[in-house]
């Protein structure tokens, strides 16, 4: 966020080549996705279960909270492909 407390914009342009590359795109995204959500289960499980010591919980703890930004914004990255162009 910005200091005004309001989220910025990035905007992307990316080179289509082939009309089947913004779906080639999306697969990859959501398998970026899917790598991303098999990670945060397998690190919240653990902290979960409280595995490691205080230290290391508090790592995963903010591993969980980056892995969850990550996986949002991936999120809006698909959604922004699946939106047909104006």
């Amino acid at each position: 966020m910005t200091a005004a407390g309001e989220d910025r914009r990035l905007r992307l342009e990316i080179p289509i080549r082939d009309d089947a590359d913004p779906r080639v795109l999306r697969g990859a995204l959501l398998a970026a996705r899917a790598a991303e959500l098999s990670e945060l289960q397998r690190r919240a499980g653990r902290l979960s279960f409280g595995y490691g010591s205080e230290s290391a919980r508090d790592s995963m703890d903010q591993d969980v909270v980056r892995l969850r930004r990550r996986i949002e914004l991936l999120d809006a990255l698909i959604a922004a492909i699946d939106v047909p162009e104006a």
